[in-house]
């Protein structure tokens, strides 16, 4: 009888351990994040666009939560690519297209890394971005062998789900790459399911990235469509920006890609591509109600960064203009008691903040090193703020085009340093709370000079910041003194 009774007490000691620790793992939701490539908030129902066709999206809107303020602090894909893994401004990371791939060390550090060492099961399809390197200036390589599932490629991929090489299997069924990804998602899903393990699947759709490419499965969709131009389309509604804007592609190509005289047809091919996005959204959300999932994963839908379709006479991204940079967030948590109540927010975030949020979900501690800061208190209550400004950064293609601007939740404050022949050191300031097209700079009206300096404030404290904590190479040290106002410095 001793010796029973010392058995059960033992029993029930490990009993107290293990239990807990399998609750903690049961209980630690499923995270699957969602990124489209160049989509802007002008392309959805539940962002107000008329004539977008977006379902899936527009129910996940209504059973989650919306943000209105959600910038990409680069935008371009694959610096914007690195902030969303490592939770890091660009300066940070040291990963951008004229300077290099990712050094491991952060690597290692970012959230796929940090969820699976925690134990979660890990997916990744589509197009990844940037390579991961030892060695600065050295060529890098995916990081297939850290995902537990990989559907991912290299470069920018392709449409054509048979030239990805990972994709392959699904091309009889998916020939478009586009809807591949949703059955890979879908898969992945009814797969881990099974597990007692949590997991974390990341899809980066290519779409609706050029080449223009649209699923011919869709093409009925938009036929035939004409649609509402926003208010601050075309050449007249630009004319107050810096010169420094208009000498980069973004400038040209409102009319080499047909913006300007076929508006309608460049939208429909556009929006074609986003509404097989959708499709494989509605793909991935029927997954996880069939497996039962659903009710403990939180979704976040986002883009890479936005796109200018014709505002202001510009196309592409890059710029710090709103098209550009601000770009669709949803986050649906499946746990949350207010499922459904068509919520939104319009608290300031950034991509930056993905990192942090998704560890917090997982109950990792997030690294000191990361600029982000979780979204979950926004889940709790939208009126809160996790943010009192943040930067939009590009040092990307040619020198007159690069910049560096500030945004609050109702201003934005952009800096642009080229000066040389007819350029000079220009800033633009902008009251996005009541203008949110962006017509009027305010830099040099007087009723705006109280929010040019306390703007002009908020950007020399991001400077500093810069010098204090970017990476020592790839010219970022010398970023941190072209970028300082009204300083002059031949380069």
């Amino acid at each position: 009888m001793k010796y029973l009774l010392q058995l059960l007490a033992s029993l029930a000691v490990l009993a107290g351990i293990v239990l807990p620790l399998l609750a903690v793992e049961t209980n630690r939701p499923n995270v699957v994040f969602l990124m489209a490539d160049d989509q802007c908030t002008y392309s959805m129902g539940c962002y107000g666009t008329p004539g977008a066709k977006t379902p899936n999206l527009d129910q996940l809107a209504r059973d989650g939560l919306v943000f209105d303020n959600h910038y990409d602090t680069t935008a371009i894909c694959m610096a914007s690519r690195a902030n969303v893994m490592t939770g890091m401004f660009e300066y940070k990371t040291g990963c951008n297209f004229d300077t290099g791939a990712l050094l491991r060390e952060h690597w290692v550090r970012s959230y796929p890394m940090l969820l699976r060492e925690a134990g979660y099961t890990t997916a990744f399809a589509g197009k990844f971005g940037f390579e991961v390197t030892d060695k600065q200036n050295a060529k890098g390589k995916l990081p297939e062998s850290d995902f537990d599932r990989w559907g991912g490629g290299p470069g920018q991929t392709s449409y054509v789900t048979r030239q990805n090489k990972s994709m392959a299997h699904y091309a009889d069924e998916y020939p478009h790459s586009t809807l591949s990804y949703g059955a890979f998602g879908r898969d992945f899903i009814r797969d881990a399911a099974k597990s007692d393990k949590p997991f974390c699947l990341s899809i980066s759709f290519k779409a609706p990235h050029h080449p223009v490419t649209p699923d011919p499965k869709f093409d009925d969709i938009y036929q035939d469509s004409k649609f509402t131009k926003p208010g601050n389309f075309g050449r007249e509604h630009g004319e107050h920006f810096s010169e420094q804007s208009r000498q980069g592609r973004q400038y040209t190509r409102f009319h080499e890609w047909k913006y300007s005289t076929d508006y309608d047809g460049v939208m429909a091919k556009y929006y074609q591509q986003i509404y097989a996005i959708d499709v494989a959204v509605g793909m991935i959300r029927d997954a996880l109600a069939d497996s039962g999932a659903a009710s403990n994963t939180v979704v976040i839908y986002t883009s890479d960064n936005g796109f200018i379709c014709g505002s202001h006479g510009y196309a592409s991204k890059v710029l710090p203009y709103e098209e550009a940079s601000r770009v669709p967030l949803i986050v649906y948590d499946g746990r949350h008691p207010t499922v459904g109540a068509e919520r939104r927010c319009d608290a300031l975030t950034g991509n930056v903040d993905f990192a942090p949020t998704i560890l917090k979900l997982a109950g990792v501690d997030v690294p000191e090193n990361m600029d982000g800061r979780s979204l979950l208190p926004l889940l709790e209550d939208p009126t809160t703020a996790i943010h009192e400004s943040l930067p939009l950064i590009n040092v990307w293609g040619p020198k007159e085009v690069h910049s560096l601007a500030v945004v609050t939740k109702d201003w934005k404050y952009i800096y642009w340093p080229y000066e040389e022949g007819d350029f000079e050191p220009t800033e633009e300031l902008y009251d996005t709370a009541n203008d949110p097209l962006e017509l009027k700079n305010l830099s040099r009206d007087k009723s705006a000079t109280t929010n040019l300096r306390r703007m002009q404030n908020v950007y020399d404290a991001t400077l500093t910041r810069w010098r204090d904590n970017s990476v020592s190479y790839h010219g970022y040290p010398e970023f941190g003194i072209v970028f300082a106002r009204n300083i002059r410095i031949d380069r």
